[in-house]
């Protein structure tokens, strides 16, 4: 009796994942929202992406992937000899995880194409986005085998330059959450702090600006301990110095007397953050450059160790510390973009998300439906997010997860493990990019006051 139970409880789950809404017709999943039950499940599908990605890496596999065509092969049968004494094998894990990214991307991307122009749940498209689970991960492991037999050619080559250039945007995308971010705790403890009449809140808001403050001055000495030497490593100098400079200007102009007057909520807290995230991107593009005597992380493998790299080849270490940090902060990235939208309207147009016209209208759904255990439609008048640019986040969330996990090698370069001065380049210029964008933002109420920025 017990496991008949058990297969209706099953059945009655796995209709869940043909049904034409998340959990609407179940009573195995939680009472939530349908946009964050949808957004939670596709995160994970990209989540599962990298899960198999990083198994790509392992050296366990490497050995697997001898057996597909497009591995250790030039030519007409010959195998590939790559100079610095690197083996194919180490390309292997490499070339799948391109693959693998290549697979999510044209997933989430398909997606990006269907839904355009959804305006609410009505739309039946609505239900292809909000349910069909077990046939949507049927779609993603048909593109996943498909892209393992695609000819290395110039593939590889040219879905390097699709992952420069999706990864300096998702780059922008982390600087806005982040601003975003700031933004929304400083306004909250000031909230405390004027409803409770306490002093413990400043306190806090100080502690923390001082703190990233300190970390950013700290991070700054190690980049020119490790990243510089007397007398060399000129371009280091020169990113570290001028990226300082920069937050030190935008710290300025967040407390200048006119900014504060039309910006309230503007202040050293939100500088403090994005001093810190530059100082890390500013950390990326250094572990990069591709010279052994101003990159301490630029390693090479001979047979089963690993040594400093010659002057015949160069190779980035698997899991260094900038791409593992890298890693967390993708994760989290990640998981706020699928998880809510934004209390400052600037940040909702420009991540095209908004409060749902029928908000008012949820809470009296939610009550309905909460005794029964399952998930509400609070999209009937209107979609909470846009549909078509949250799958395009994730297409650029899986090409900037590729160029991490990869560490920015380029694979027609020769044949070798190397970073090249591209990937540098790229993620000097999004620093850049984050720290104007972010000057814009304390600007803009000054330079166009017929606007309402409230």
């Amino acid at each position: 009796m017990g496991a008949c139970l058990g297969a209706c409880s099953l059945l009655s789950c796995a209709s869940c994942l043909c049904g034409s809404a998340p959990c609407i017709l179940c009573g195995c999943c939680p009472s939530s929202p349908n946009s964050t039950v949808t957004r939670l499940i596709f995160t994970a599908f990209l989540f599962l992406g990298v899960l198999v990605s990083v198994i790509m890496l392992s050296p366990g596999v490497e050995s697997q992937l001898y057996k597909l065509p497009w591995v250790c092969e030039e030519g007409a049968g010959t195998s590939i000899i790559l100079q610095g004494h690197i083996d194919c094998g180490s390309l292997l894990g490499h070339r799948a995880v391109y693959r693998m990214c290549f697979a999510t991307a044209a997933f989430f991307f398909l997606f990006t194409l269907l839904m355009i122009c959804v305006r609410s749940s009505r739309d039946p498209r609505a239900a292809i986005q909000n349910g069909f689970w077990f046939f949507k991960f049927l779609i993603l492991v048909g593109i996943t085998v498909g892209a393992f037999y695609i000819p290395d050619g110039s593939f590889s080559d040219v879905w390097f330059y699709f992952g420069v250039v999706g990864s300096f945007l998702f780059i922008l995308i982390q600087l806005v959450l982040f601003i975003d971010f700031a933004h929304s705790w400083n306004q909250r403890w000031l909230g405390k702090a004027e409803e409770c009449d306490s002093r413990a809140w400043y306190a806090g808001l100080f502690f923390f600006t001082l703190l990233f403050y300190t970390l950013s001055i700290a991070a700054v000495t190690l980049l020119f301990i490790y990243y510089t030497q007397p007398g060399t490593c000129y371009e280091g100098k020169i990113f570290i110095g001028l990226n300082l400079t920069l937050c030190v200007c935008v710290s300025i102009v967040a407390v200048l007397p006119k900014v504060q007057d039309a910006q309230p909520n503007s202040g050293l807290l939100q500088a403090s953050v994005i001093t810190l995230y530059t100082m890390f991107v500013t950390w990326l593009a250094l572990s990069s450059v591709p010279d052994q005597k101003c990159n301490p992380h630029l390693l090479t493998r001979f047979s089963n160790e690993t040594v400093l790299a010659g002057p015949d080849g160069y190779e980035t270490h698997w899991w260094d510390a900038p791409n593992i940090v890298g890693l967390i902060i993708f994760i989290l990235c990640t998981l706020f973009i699928g998880l809510r939208s934004s209390d400052h309207w600037q940040v909702n147009n420009l991540m095209q998300t908004e409060e749902c016209p029928s908000a008012l209208e949820a809470p009296q759904q939610q009550q309905v439906v909460v005794g029964q255990g399952r998930a509400f439609d609070n999209e009937q008048d209107g979609v909470t997010y846009s549909y078509s640019f949250f799958h395009f986040c994730l297409v650029l969330a899986s090409l900037h997860i590729m160029m991490t996990l990869t560490n920015w090698y380029r694979p027609g370069e020769t044949r070798k493990m190397i970073s090249t001065w591209t990937a540098v380049w790229v993620k000097i210029c999004a620093s850049w990019a984050g720290l104007f964008l972010y000057l814009w933002t304390l600007v803009a109420p000054l330079l166009l006051p017929n606007r309402d920025f409230s």
